[in-house]
């Protein structure tokens, strides 16, 4: 097989849709839309720190390698914390930005980073990244969230590897929300039919579209929503409402947007991206208050939505403990990690071997702490 010729863009807008698709597996979030949209709306954009540096690899004309890079000026938006490391460059004189990212911003999802059929061409891939940090004189290149086969590819001794933690619940072939319940241990069944009883006596009622379903008035509703969850936690949005209007029209069929109505006005909203085997929670938010809502529109709701459409994995995101009361189990998530200057490479490596530790053994406690019923 003949070696790609790989070159440096900056945006999508020269690259036919179906030949980036084709690499990325079916995969909404990678997709061609998906991306382009980000920087198309200035999301993901030089002004705000995410300047776009996407390898792509051509033979005889047809692109048969990528990899969603982006040079980095902070260290928002990505849900692998280095927020330390910066900071010890720093206390050391050192630059730690910008830095090299392969990544979906905003996105905290596993998937393909290096983009290739060809293990070679993978490989490839991220030895050019490497040439990239040293051109650009980035501080260091780091790819989160990616496969084994990502993982497989690289296989140099200089790249640390970086443990997290997630929560993913699993479709067990449920015919029904009832029969999941019957799965989980008295406690945490009690306890789920107690949050959906108290938003069924405030009286909401959910709406569950795809983006060919939600009008204009719904997406407006729900950017209301995803503010109001910003700001709450005293932060501001990353993204527009131009964006999620784009994405809604240009994969309507991968998004699902659940709205609850109150008194026959809107009250609540949460999006999801999907395709036919995954669906991945994203943003939510509210009007007022509801015990229990919090649960029911992100996690309930997208649960019946699996079930019903036989969606086998619903992965929750980054952070929320309380996911596992919820039937959400624990896995571990994966990043790669190249720091140019190797004192400290040494030293991140150390910290890294250490983390690594830490997130194995609270798997294990987490485990042990299972929400379903034991078979023994």
């Amino acid at each position: 097989m003949s070696v790609p010729t790989l070159k440096i863009v900056e945006s999508l807008a020269g690259i036919a849709p179906a030949e980036w698709d084709a690499l990325v597996g079916g995969q909404p979030l990678l997709s061609h839309a998906f991306l382009h949209a980000l920087h198309e709306t200035g999301c993901a954009s030089e002004e705000t720190g995410w300047r776009p540096r996407y390898i792509v690899g051509y033979d005889h004309g047809r692109l048969v390698a990528a990899m969603p890079l982006y040079l980095k000026y902070h260290s928002y938006g990505e849900y692998v914390f280095d927020w330390a490391w910066a900071d010890a460059y720093r206390r050391y004189g050192r630059r730690y930005y910008p830095k090299l990212l392969g990544a979906i911003p905003f996105t905290p999802a596993a998937g393909p980073r290096l983009l290739a059929h060809d293990p070679s061409h993978r490989r490839l891939l991220w030895d050019r990244a490497v040439e990239l940090a040293r051109e650009t004189k980035a501080s260091s290149l780091h790819v989160l969230f990616p496969t084994d086969d990502d993982i497989a590819s690289v296989t140099t001794r200089d790249v640390l590897h970086r443990t997290g933690l997630q929560y993913a619940w699993e479709n067990r072939g449920y015919t029904s929300f009832d029969a999941f319940l019957a799965t989980m241990s008295h406690d945490k069944r009690k306890k789920i039919r107690q949050d959906r009883a108290h938003v069924a006596k405030a009286g909401i009622v959910f709406r569950r579209m795809n983006g060919r379903e939600a009008d204009a008035s719904d997406w407006e509703f729900f950017y209301r929503c995803y503010e109001n969850t910003y700001r709450e936690h005293h932060s501001s949005p990353y993204l527009r409402l131009e964006f999620f209007a784009r994405i809604a029209r240009e994969m309507p069929d991968n998004v699902l947007l659940i709205v609850g109505d109150r008194d026959g006005e809107p009250h609540c909203a949460a999006l999801n991206v999907c395709n036919a085997s995954t669906l991945w929670g994203r943003y939510w938010g509210t009007t007022g208050f509801v015990s229990g809502l919090h649960f029911e529109a992100c996690y309930y709701q997208a649960i019946e939505h699996c079930i019903a459409r036989g969606i086998a994995r619903f992965e929750g995101g980054a952070q929320g403990h309380h996911k596992l009361a919820r039937g959400f189990l624990p896995v571990e998530t994966r990043s790669l990690h190249w720091i140019a200057d190797p004192e400290f490479a040494s030293a991140i490596g150390e910290f890294v071997r250490r983390e690594r530790r830490d997130v194995g053994q609270v798997l294990d406690e987490l485990h042990e702490s299972s929400p379903y019923k034991t078979t023994d």
